[in-house]
C-alpha cells in the first residue's frame, strides 16, 4: 500500500478550524501554531482532509478530481440523511441481469464514465488497486469468446474421461468430478450452440464488456473489485443500460494464462468480475422478490 505523504497545506488559506485533523485516519496532520501542518511520516492518501476543508487549503497531489464525460457530476458533498433512500432502493431492486440486448453499440465515453463511477467505491486501506479492462465492441467480445470457448472445450474433454475423474477423486482432487456433475452437460450444449449456430451463449449478444480486477498490491483485492462492480451495475441501469455478470468469463481468464496474456493483464493481476453491457431489449413490470433472510444477532458479551 502506498503511504507516501502527498498532502500539501496552504498556510495562508488555512483558518485553523481543525476539521482536517479530526478526519485524518493516519495522523498525517496536526495543529502547529494554530494552523494545520503536515507532521506525519505516512498518509492513507484518502483525500478526507481536502474534502472536509471549508476554504480549499489542502491538496493531496497524488489524487485527481473525479470527472465524467457523458453527464455533469455534482461535486458538492451530499450530507448524511439527505439522499432519497426510497429511490436508491428502487434502483437497487430494479437492476436485473439482462440477457437480451439491442444491436446498438455503447459509446466509449459511457464505458469510461462507468469505470470512473467504479472508482468511487471504497477499497481496503484505500489502496484503490483495482483494474478495469474494456472491450468496447462486438469484434473484441467475439475474440474473447473464442478464447473462453477453447478453454471450456479443453476442460470438457478432460471431464468426459471417466477414469481420469475417478483417479483424481481417489487422491482427494474432486474438482473435475464436481465440474462434471454440475456443469459438463450444460457446457457441452452451449459449446455446440456456439460452434454450430454462432449463438452467443456467453455474453447474450451484449456489445461491450468491462472486466474488473485488482493488482497484486491490493489489500482486499476481491472485495475491492466487487464493490466497484456494484457501483458500475447500478450506474449502468440508471444510464439506461442493461448488465449481466459473466462468471464463466472470470473463471476462464483466471485459469488460462493465454487469455490473461491476450488481455494484457499484468503479473499478479486477477479478474474478479466480467460485466456484459448494452442497451436492453427487455422491460419489467415490477421489481422481483428475493429469498427470505434472517439476520443473526450473536451475543458476544457472555451475558
Amino acid at each position: 500500500m502506498e503511504t507516501t505523504v502527498n498532502t500539501v497545506v496552504d498556510a495562508d488559506k488555512c483558518i485553523g478550524c481543525g476539521l482536517c485533523i479530526k478526519v485524518c485516519p493516519y495522523e498525517t496532520l496536526s495543529m502547529v501554531d494554530g494552523k494545520a501542518r503536515v507532521t506525519g511520516a505516512t498518509s492513507l492518501n484518502c483525500g478526507h482532509c481536502a474534502a472536509v476543508c471549508p476554504v480549499e487549503a489542502i491538496r493531496v497531489v497524488s489524487l485527481q478530481d473525479l470527472a465524467t464525460k457523458t453527464f455533469a457530476m455534482e461535486h458538492t458533498w451530499l450530507a448524511h440523511g439527505k439522499g432519497d433512500a426510497s429511490r436508491l432502493v428502487q434502483l437497487m431492486a430494479s437492476r436485473r441481469s439482462c440477457r437480451n440486448f439491442l444491436g446498438r453499440p455503447v459509446a466509449k465515453d459511457i464505458l469510461e464514465d462507468l469505470v470512473t463511477i467504479g472508482t468511487m467505491a471504497p477499497s481496503g486501506s484505500n489502496s484503490q488497486e483495482w483494474t478495469f479492462t474494456i472491450l468496447p465492441d462486438r469484434a473484441q467480445m467475439e475474440a474473447l469468446g473464442r478464447h473462453i470457448v477453447a478453454f471450456f472445450r479443453r476442460i470438457n474433454r478432460l471431464a468426459g474421461i471417466a477414469p481420469l475423474r475417478t483417479a483424481l477423486s481417489l487422491f482427494g482432487q474432486k474438482g473435475l468430478k464436481n465440474y462434471y456433475e454440475r456443469y459438463y452437460t450444460r457446457i457441452e450444449q452451449r459449446l455446440k450452440d456456439w460452434e454450430t449456430s454462432g449463438k452467443d451463449v456467453l455474453f447474450h449478444g451484449a456489445p461491450a464488456l468491462i472486466l474488473v480486477g485488482s493488482t497484486a498490491q491490493a489489500s482486499c483485492p476481491q472485495e475491492d473489485a466487487l464493490l466497484a462492480t456494484q457501483n458500475i451495475l447500478l450506474a449502468a441501469h440508471s444510464m439506461g443500460l442493461g448488465s449481466c455478470l459473466i462468471g464463466f468469463a472470470v473463471e476462464a481468464v483466471r485459469r488460462d494464462a493465454r487469455i490473461a496474456r491476450a488481455l494484457g493483464l499484468a503479473t499478479g493481476e486477477r479478474i474478479h468480475a466480467a460485466i456484459a453491457l448494452g442497451w436492453p431489449d427487455e422491460r419489467y413490470a415490477t421489481t422481483a422478490p428475493r429469498k427470505k433472510i434472517t439476520p443473526r444477532y450473536p451475543d458476544l458479551t457472555g451475558r
